[in-house]
């Protein structure tokens, strides 16, 4: 009995390959569900107003740099 061996080789790869492709298929529906749940029973926190800017008071920031800059000024 003969056996080709290249003709083996590529029934081999062809598992091989075809094993891998499987496998990476099934990750990727699997991947996709567990976002959707970890979506689920931890969604992101919303922000409150993301188009206004937050208005601070920078008045006690301001006097301090001044002081700083009067500091450094006279010695």
């Amino acid at each position: 009995m003969e056996t080709n061996l290249i003709l083996e080789g590529f029934k081999f790869m062809g598992l091989g390959m075809g094993t891998v492709f499987v496998f990476l298929i099934v990750m990727i529906f699997v991947m996709q569900a567990m976002a959707k749940v970890i979506d689920r029973f931890f969604p992101e926190p919303q922000a409150a107003d993301a188009t206004a800017p937050a208005k601070k008071d920078n008045k006690t920031i301001i006097a301090a740099i001044t002081a700083a800059i009067k500091h450094h000024r006279e010695g």
